[in-house]
């Protein structure tokens, strides 16, 4: 027979005619174990008259540790969670302004401490509100102080926050919505509460509504009634009465049974593109997110009281991962918009600049606009200085070992000294011209935008010409790579190893393989291949898609990244001797598309609608990295010359058409069949040859080879976007 020694456990509350002299006569204890040992979800003490109910509830080990220690559980100091996080910087930073928000109403300026308690006290408010532990509520909204608090907030419950921004369609918000689970709304306004009010009624089950900004006298829509509704001040005044009834009295915490969240807990979850057709929401845990905030600091040495300037959307993995990571260093946030970019960089001055390529590209366009705007004697000036820094940098690239290569071959080491001086030399030569730009020109580019540490790229390439431009006015722009997949941050350029042309070196605790498309083969350094990821950030899987997830990550956990890229080679002498190991990437194994703005795009839904046109023969969708979208179109000539004297473009007895002509028929033909589509195809490249399996451009099952494509009108598609 076995005997157990049942011992008073802390967190057990006796009822409350219990007057401490006399025990129950009948103490029962129900609990229901999962395995020997283990201990119950919900468990039930009672005596013969009375029954209670102990609720579960989760919580951040390092944040909330005082309702675990209350419960006799060890506590520790160590991140297990993303909201641990906060606890560790208000202790550190207290007083100090953590976020910066301007542009709502209220503005509100926000010190670490502040942080910490809103946090906390959203927190408790949700669980009041009735938010279980692992339960998923959608957080519908943009960038601001309350989104953060909002995002933390439910990740200290133990909950999942499923994230999205306003500018998404109804349709949009309405799938991710059924599609994760939810059981409640976070909304960023009563503006885009009404528009999605009457959708969301029903279509979907909503327990409650929480408004982050506005009031609820705002709300236009009239499908509110029996909806509970609650403003953000609402949420903040339930947590921290629930809050004070918790520490007074003691007994009120024994109410609940605490325990601590998971570091492999998913905390969230993001929607990748394939939202339009088929939703992929990627699981993130606790430990992917905090593996970034734990790895950046080399790539970005961030001191106590540095400012951050954030313009991108919170529910963009990349911006999140930054913002955790940024306010641990005890740095300063600014958030601003599209609207008043160019007078907040002016005005903050900020040491960074966390953003995607197409704000750099605007940046380097407004720039150059004023420079060409300006008197024809300045322009001129600029121009030469520009021009002369250019080569400059150029120069030191080579001496200084910071130059791309692809052959595995060693140099000679006489070339390589002789290089080294002619480079030298070079840069000897243009040092003080450089230095004067700097002084007339460049200084005042500083003034008006800052960024005097460095600007942070992700979400995409950056275009060499931009790269360039703003390493020769003095500007350090840190190109990182990473994925929706990948929490999102692989790889990162150093300050001290900026190698341009490249995506930098992997982070820590990284693993990046280039492998043969086909065979899986493990491919030398130099050779261009498929780009395979591996290390902590790497996500959970896809919510609900196995399957999605086995194609995604192999067994041993190599995640496929649908990029092709090559690793540069190792060399002890010459232009690259600095330059080993950083990535490379040319391009994307897999369909999607990537604007310079961070957005996806599947090319397939396009492609598929603009074949209903019977001018258009065969279509490829470009833009990768670029503004907007173009295409590669092969016309059926005979169809577009029909059309042609049927629209009076040409004569009727005419035998051609003009390919000036054919282009403005075709961008008409395309606007007509990809109305419904969410992107719009922009220039348009006419070839004559089709794509065929002879010349390498389709596969043997009649799939287009986009990289072969795109490698063979490189050159081409260049010119379409000047």
């Amino acid at each position: 027979m076995t005997v157990l020694n049942l011992k008073p456990l802390p967190f057990l509350v006796w009822s409350s005619s219990y007057d401490g002299k006399h025990a129950c006569q009948d103490l029962k204890m129900k609990w229901q174990l999962n395995s020997w040992g283990s201990r119950s979800r919900k468990f039930r003490v009672f005596c013969d008259s009375t029954l209670k109910e102990m609720q579960i509830r989760k919580c951040s080990p390092v944040l909330e540790h005082m309702l675990l220690s209350g419960n006799g559980l060890l506590t520790s100091s160590e991140w297990k969670t993303v909201p641990d996080i906060w606890k560790t910087a208000a202790e550190k930073f207290g007083n100090s302004v953590a976020l910066v928000d301007p542009y709502h109403n209220p503005p509100t300026n926000m010190s670490y401490k502040q942080l910490e308690k809103e946090i906390v006290s959203f927190a408790e408010g949700l669980r009041v509100v009735g938010l279980k532990p692992d339960e998923k509520i959608a957080l519908f909204a943009d960038n601001s102080c309350r989104w953060l608090v909002a995002d933390q907030g439910i990740m200290t419950t133990g909950a999942i926050n499923v994230v999205r921004g306003s500018r998404s369609s109804v349709e949009e918000l309405l799938q991710i919505y059924n599609h994760s689970d939810s059981v409640a709304l976070a909304v960023d306004n009563p503006e885009l509460y009404s528009q999605i009010a009457e959708s969301f009624q029903s279509r979907a089950n909503v327990r409650f509504v929480i408004l982050l900004w506005g009031e609820k006298s705002s709300i236009t829509s009239k499908v509110t009634d029996g909806l509970p509704i609650y403003s953000y001040t609402e949420i903040l005044d339930l947590g921290n009465e629930s809050h004070m009834a918790l520490i007074h009295p003691q007994e009120a915490r024994h109410q609940y049974v605490y325990e601590p969240i998971n570091s492999d807990d998913v905390a969230t979850l993001v929607y990748t593109s394939g939202t339009t057709g088929n939703p992929k929401g990627v699981m993130l845990t606790h430990k992917n997110l905090l593996h970034q905030v734990m790895s950046f600091s080399d790539p970005v040495p961030v001191k106590p009281g540095d400012r951050f300037l954030s313009i991108l959307p919170p529910w963009h993995v990349y911006e999140r991962a930054c913002e955790y990571f940024i306010l641990t260093s005890g740095s300063e946030q600014i958030y601003t918009t599209v609207k008043n970019l160019k007078v907040d960089l002016k005005c903050y001055q900020p040491h960074y600049l966390v953003s995607v390529p197409l704000v750099f590209e605007t940046l380097y366009s407004g720039i150059l606009k004023q420079i060409n705007t300006s008197s024809t004697p300045r322009k001129l000036i600029a121009l030469l200085f520009l021009r002369i820094s250019l080569v400059y940098k150029e120069a030191k690239r080579i001496y200084e070992g910071k130059c791309l290569t692809k052959d595995p071959k060693q140099p000679s080491y006489i070339v390589s000294v002789l290089d080294w001086l002619w480079a030298r030399a070079i840069a000897a030569l243009l040092w003080p011209l450089h230095r004067l730009a700097k002084k007339l020109v460049y200084s005042k580019i500083h003034s008006n935008i800052g960024i005097s540490k460095a600007g942070i790229n992700g979400g995409g390439s950056l275009s060499p010409h931009v790269d360039k431009f703003f390493e020769a006015i003095g500007i350090t722009v840190q190109n990182g790579y990473g994925l929706t997949e990948s929490s999102p941050v692989v790889s990162c350029r150093q300050p001290n190893y900026n190698i341009l042309g490249s995506v930098g070196h992997p982070i820590q605790y990284t693993e990046i393989k280039v492998v043969d498309d086909e065979t899986g083969e493990v491919l030398s350094p130099g050779s261009k291949g498929l780009v395979k990821v591996k290390g902590p950030q790497v996500m959970k899987g896809y919510y609900k898609n196995p399957m999605a997830t086995k194609q995604a990550i192999d067994e041993n956990g190599w995640l496929n990244t649908g990029d092709l890229g090559w690793i540069v080679p190792h060399h002890s002498v010459g232009r690259s001797r600095n330059s080993s190991g950083v990535i490379v990437l040319e391009g994307r194994a897999k369909d999607t598309i990537v604007l310079s703005s961070g957005e996806n795009v599947e090319p397939s839904e396009i492609e598929e609608a603009a074949m209903g046109s019977n001018l258009i023969q065969q279509i490829v969708v470009i833009g990768q990295d670029k503004r907007r979208l173009g295409a590669i179109v092969v016309p059926r000539k005979e169809e577009v010359l029909f059309a042609a004297k049927q629209l009076s473009v040409i004569d009727s007895n005419a035998t051609e058409v003009s390919e000036e002509k054919t282009v403005t028929i075709l961008h008409e033909e395309l606007r007509k069949w990809t109305a419904g589509c969410m992107f719009q195809v922009g220039p348009i490249l006419i070839v004559d040859e089709p794509f065929t399996i002879d010349n390498g451009l389709l596969t043997p099952t009649m799939k287009v080879k986009r990289d072969r494509v795109a490698d063979l009108y490189k050159e081409q598609i260049d010119n379409l976007y000047k």
